[in-house]
């Protein structure tokens, strides 16, 4: 089983539209409600791979109601954290180009009773897990070491747990040594405090975050593929994509692919590169199901390509 943890979820609604021309009205030619939330999106990806995930989220409001009923109805089992304050409401523009512009709320402001209580929530749902995967940017009243406490509370009860946030939080959360960390390029970039123009700059940003505590890191450089680094080296992972419908989630589908596939070495990232892939190939945030992927497709090997130029150099 996969525990997701999402402090910040949400409801997100998806609109294609052929293109996005400010000041105009814009007709929508397709549109989404989901549950959202990058840890949200790692469960969806998980019930959708066919495995049991639990998802631990604070849920308020009407918007809060409608994001648990649409995680029961693809299979999802709830912990809900009930909090005073309405889940926020995120609005996703694609356009038929690929183009995203996505307008993220910034969501409730969790007290410090409701702070304790998703904590106390994680601890009575974790010894079920394989995986603890906690995702996402920390609501307002919750302090950037949040995700550091509860690695360190993960690991005393002897579990595993990847991360996926970034800037202070996960800066914080190192010292703790999460066993998988898993940015984009840009987070990578931030949290070494230097531009990556290529792979190479990747590994050894990678390396930099293993140095300050990471065991492990994952890490999403877009087109160009996917990065592993851990004790028994550094692979790559790419696979083809003819044309990109949406990146929402997709992220969040390939650390739900190298979980389910034991959270471990090339295999676990070739399974990520076949999920991320995979979803860049849906329409909204949909997870990938079994028969969307294309794992004879998957390339992955350990000489890396460290002079390859990144084709969306980060900073």
């Amino acid at each position: 089983m996969i525990l997701t943890v999402t402090p910040n979820p949400s409801l997100d609604r998806t609109y294609e539209v052929p293109s996005l021309d400010r000041g105009e009205v814009v007709r929508a030619t397709g549109e989404r409600v989901d549950p959202g939330g990058k840890g949200v999106n790692v469960s969806r990806a998980v019930a959708a791979a066919g495995r049991r995930t639990v998802a631990v989220l604070p849920l308020g409001g009407a918007p809060g109601a409608l994001v648990a009923d649409l995680l029961h109805a693809q299979g999802i089992e709830v912990a809900p954290v009930p909090v005073a304050g309405a889940t926020r409401s995120n609005i996703a523009l694609a356009e038929a180009d690929g183009v995203l512009t996505k307008i993220n709320a910034p969501g409730p402001e969790l007290t410090a009773a409701e702070r304790e209580l998703l904590l106390d929530t994680v601890r009575r749902q974790a010894p079920d897990a394989d995986w603890i995967a906690c995702c996402g940017s920390l609501p307002r009243g919750l302090a950037p070491s949040w995700y550091a406490e509860l690695v360190a509370r993960v690991h005393a009860a002897g579990l595993r747990i990847a991360l996926d946030t970034s800037g202070p939080a996960l800066v914080a959360a190192l010292r703790e040594r999460p066993d998988v960390v898993k940015p984009n390029a840009a987070e990578l970039a931030e949290a070494v405090g230097r531009p990556l123009t290529t792979v190479g700059d990747a590994v050894k940003a990678a390396e930099d975050l293993r140095a300050a505590g990471a065991r492990a890191v994952l890490a999403s450089l877009g087109a160009d593929g996917q990065l592993l680094v851990d004790d028994d080296g550094a692979w790559f992972g790419t696979a083809p994509v003819d044309a990109v419908r949406s990146n929402v989630g997709a992220g969040d589908a390939s650390l739900a692919g190298f979980l389910v596939a034991g959270g471990r070495g090339p295999g676990a990232l070739a399974s990520a590169v076949a999920h991320g892939a995979a979803a860049v190939r849906l329409p909204g945030s949909v997870m990938p199901a079994p028969g969307d992927l294309e794992p004879a497709a998957v390339t992955v090997t350990a000489e890396v390509p460290v002079d390859r130029v990144l084709s969306e150099p980060a900073s």
